[in-house]
Parts: structure tokens; C-alpha cells; sequence
């Protein structure tokens, strides 16, 4: 039996703005998601501008990716950056040693990061070395990056061809330095944190954002000791949060080839996020009452076994429709917590695990995720709209979760964007939502669908365009009621377009 669920918009009812930050990537050197996937060389048969793919660019800008986290992830705190700088015949070669034990040839570094930026039109996010670096690195890389008067890394930097400095808003300072970042307690994490914060500088007018390495999932008592004695030093703290249908990193579960059980429990563990944000921002209030501190989801994304045959180092998994409901259902989890969460960044852009983008050589594909990312981004910057749904109920083994999810916006010309997941993945979803705040008849309704055939449903290099979006039309406005009909496991969102 469909339950029609019922719900109201207040459309004049506005619950702040949703920063733009919360759709920002994460892109690590790992497997392929910089080399091949961003980095093909100025040599290489793939076009590319200066070395970086052009389609991907294309591709990115298109979902107008607004913030770029990087080089990583565990990567970070073994990276030294003055490998990755000058002629590229001299840079350092090195092992890395947390993904693949691959070679690390360090040909794309600051300058050509700062490039990808450049190309992209988004802001630079970059993670510094507090687990194997020291003080004076961290310090002379900000100096690198933004200093334009005399001095020793003004000078090098101008050496290596870049005479005026960039501009930096946010800065890492270092990555979960609760395990790969260097197994530190809290209490000693906070004092390195304070002491290394000190010298990351603004220079000429260039603010940057200094952020905390904040707590794995549910470690609570990570968020309390890290705010009591050193959030007046941090502008925001990081939360990193998986998604995998078990509990068991061994045998995470396959990302194609799954059961109902396997779509249902992992749409449940993505559901948790709501609780993390909410508790962990509980205890930010203790010591933040005015909301200054930002809660960035740096980490966040399904994670499954890696596709047969490929290194279980390069983290390389196809992405389903299962992807995309996690994607649409976690964004609508940030809209509601829009207050606290400033930024959030996918992992990961290209080729590794819930990545929009996969290549193959000259190839390249968009996935279902990367198709949320597009109907979603009219929620940039816009202004969170007050939505009470009945979100139903849907039911496996005993256990049950919302049947669907929503949130609402107002953008700048004054248009609103409801966007839908319906969870099920056989019923129809069937809402009535009373608008309130609008009157009947002056807005045209438009919309548009992403969903499968089946569960795993996925594009794939010979089948490109087997998942994408569709317009969607099976809705009715009358007397200030719209009722829609959701298809099975769908992401779908409105434009309620002001008429005149």
C-alpha cells in the first residue's frame, strides 16, 4: 500500500543560507585520482591544458565545484612540499607508501595545483604536514603560497615562475592525526595544533582559515577535548564520515552485484550522518554558543571493496544509483544543519571510491553521483527553506528508515528548488506538500529525475549515459497544494520558477 505523505513549504520562512562549501571535492594522490585522472602531463595525446584533462575541467566546472581539498587524506602527512616544486626532472621521487606503494614522481605540486584551481574558477583548500613535518615547513609553505613582499619564499616561488602570490582561504592543519596523521591523543593533538597554528600567517591581506584536524565518526571526546583547548585558535574542525554497508573493513561489501539487504543497510548508515552533525555540533555550542567555529565534512562517501583486478591500494570502485540517493539524502542532511556546516568535500573527485568522475585513458564518464552533484547545485548559496515532511516509513528485516527525504531553497531571483530522495526501491513515493507562502498559479513548475532500472544500475565506458538525469512531469499544482509522485529509488528536484 502507497502512502501519500504530507509535508508544508513555507516558502517565506527562510533557515539561513546554504554555503556553496558543502558541494566541494577531495582530491588525494591516490591510484588514479591525480595522475590520470586530473594530471596527464603537457606531453600527453589526451588534450589538456598545461598538463591538466580538459574534459575533466569541463566536466567540474559544469557542477561549478566551488572548493578543492588537498594533497590529502593520509597523503598529506608524509607530504613535503618543496618535493613538489621547481623543474620537474628534479623534483623527488618518492614511495607512497599509504596507497599502493606506488612510485610518487611529486610532477604535480603547488603551482600545478594552484593551476587546476585556476582552471576550475574554485578556492584552493590545502592540508599541510603536522604528522611527519615541522613548524617552519608549514609556516614557509603559507609564505610560499601568499607573502608578495621580499623574502626567501617569495623569492623561490618567483624562481619557479610565479611572481605574484595566490590567494588562500583555507588551510588544514594537518589529517586525521588520530591514525594515519600520527596516532595522537586528543590532548597532545591540541597542543601540536596550537603551536603550529601560530605560524600559519595572513600576509598581505590574505585571511586564511585555520582548520583543526576534528574527530573519526563518533569520537566524542575527541570534538570536547579539541574545542575546550583549542577552539578560540581555529575558524572551523573537521569531521570525517564513511558510508559502508557493514561494519567490517575487510569485506566492506561490492559496489555492483549487491542485495536489497546491502541497498537498505547502506542507505541506513548514510542516515547516520544527521546524528554525528547533530551531536557533535552540540558540543561545539558548549563551547561556541555563537557559531563562529564552522564544522567542515572534509571526508565523507561510500566505501566498498575495490573493483576486481585493480590495486586495493588505489581504492577504485564503480559508482550506482545506491551512490546517488547516499549523495542527494547526505546533501539534504547538510541543508538542515546549515547553521554549523560550512563546507563539506566528496571523496573523491576522479577514479577513487564515490568519485563523479571515472576515466580510462582518453575516456571518461560521469557517474549517478556526479549527476546529483548537477541537479543540486541550485542549492549553492541559496537561502534554506522551512520543509515539514511526513517522511514515511520503509521497512526491511525489522528495521526501518524515512521512505523519503527533502529539502528546499530560495535562490537569488527569487526561485525555489525541492529536491526529493526517494529511498524505496520498488514503491513509488506519492507527496502532497501545502505551499505556504505562495499564492496558487504564480510559479511554472518544472523538474527533473535520476533513477534506475535496477539497484546497481551504473554507466560504464562502452554505456556512458545508462544513468542519467530525465525530465520529470509527474506532478500537479492546484490551490496551493503540489502533488508528486517520486519513482522508485530516485533523486528527484523541482523548480518552482516565480512567474513575471
Amino acid at each position: 500500500m502507497i502512502v501519500t505523505l504530507k509535508g508544508i513549504l513555507n516558502a517565506d520562512q527562510g533557515r539561513g543560507k546554504i554555503n556553496r562549501h558543502i558541494y566541494g571535492h577531495f582530491s588525494e594522490h591516490l591510484g588514479r585520482c591525480i595522475y590520470e585522472g586530473i594530471w596527464v602531463g603537457e606531453d600527453s595525446s589526451i588534450p589538456n591544458t598545461n598538463g591538466i584533462r580538459n574534459d575533466v575541467v569541463k566536466a567540474l566546472k559544469n557542477i561549478k565545484i566551488p572548493v578543492l581539498r588537498w594533497p590529502g587524506g593520509c597523503f598529506a602527512d608524509e607530504y613535503h612540499w618543496k618535493d613538489g616544486i621547481g623543474p620537474k626532472e628534479n623534483r623527488k621521487r618518492m614511495i607512497n607508501t599509504h596507497w599502493g606503494g606506488v612510485v610518487e614522481n611529486n610532477h604535480f605540486g603547488t603551482h600545478e595545483f594552484m593551476e587546476l584551481c585556476a582552471q576550475l574558477e574554485c578556492e584552493p583548500y590545502i592540508n599541510g604536514n603536522v604528522g611527519s613535518g615541522t613548524v617552519q615547513e608549514m609556516s614557509e609553505w603559507v609564505e610560499y603560497l601568499t607573502f608578495g613582499g621580499v623574502s626567501p619564499m617569495s623569492e623561490l616561488r618567483a624562481q619557479n615562475g610565479r611572481k605574484e602570490p595566490w590567494s588562500v582561504t583555507y588551510f588544514g592543519v594537518g589529517n586525521e592525526n588520530w591514525g594515519c596523521g600520527g596516532n595522537m591523543r586528543p590532548e597532545y593533538y591540541a597542543d601540536l595544533y596550537r603551536r603550529y597554528q601560530t605560524y600559519v600567517r595572513n600576509y598581505d591581506g590574505n585571511k586564511i582559515h585555520r582548520i583543526a584536524c576534528g574527530p573519526n565518526v563518533d569520537d566524542y571526546n575527541w570534538m570536547e577535548v579539541l574545542m575546550r583547548e583549542a577552539g578560540r585558535f581555529m575558524d572551523a574542525i573537521t569531521l570525517h564520515y564513511y558510508t559502508l554497508p557493514n561494519d567490517n573493513w575487510q569485506d566492506k561489501g561490492a559496489a555492483t552485484g549487491f542485495d536489497e539487504n546491502a541497498w537498505f543497510s547502506t542507505l541506513k548508515k548514510a542516515l547516520r550522518m544527521d546524528e554525528l552533525i547533530t551531536r557533535h555540533s552540540t558540543i561545539m555550542d558548549k563551547y561556541d554558543p555563537e557559531g563562529r567555529v564552522g564544522l567542515i565534512v572534509d571526508e565523507w562517501g561510500t566505501w566498498y571493496n575495490v573493483e576486481p583486478g585493480t590495486n586495493p591500494g588505489f581504492l577504485y570502485q564503480q559508482n550506482t544509483i545506491r551512490d546517488a540517493l547516499v549523495a542527494g539524502l547526505t546533501f539534504n542532511i547538510f541543508h538542515k544543519h546549515s547553521g554549523r556546516v560550512r563546507m563539506a568535500n566528496i571523496a573523491q573527485t576522479v577514479n577513487v571510491l564515490q568519485a563523479v568522475i571515472l576515466t580510462e585513458g582518453e575516456k571518461m564518464i560521469l557517474t549517478p553521483t556526479y549527476h546529483v552533484f548537477d541537479m543540486y547545485k541550485v542549492h549553492q548559496d541559496a537561502e534554506s527553506l522551512d520543509l515539514a515532511l511526513e517522511t514515511g516509513s520503509y521497512r526491511m528485516g525489522g528495521e526501518e528508515i524515512p521512505a523519503v527525504t527533502a529539502t528546499a531553497s530560495r535562490d537569488a531571483a527569487g526561485n525555489i528548488h525541492i529536491s526529493f530522495c526517494n529511498l524505496q526501491h520498488q514503491a513509488e513515493g506519492k507527496v502532497e506538500l501545502a505551499l505556504r507562502g505562495l499564492v496558487s498559479g504564480d510559479v511554472a513548475i518544472t523538474g527533473t529525475t535520476l533513477t534506475g532500472d535496477k539497484w546497481d544500475a551504473h554507466n560504464t565506458f562502452d554505456q556512458p549515459e545508462n544513468v542519467k538525469p530525465r525530465t520529470f512531469d509527474d506532478f500537479a499544482e492546484e490551490d496551493g497544494k503540489l502533488a508528486v509522485t517520486l519513482p522508485p529509488m530516485s533523486v528527484t528536484t523541482l523548480k518552482l520558477a516565480v512567474k513575471g
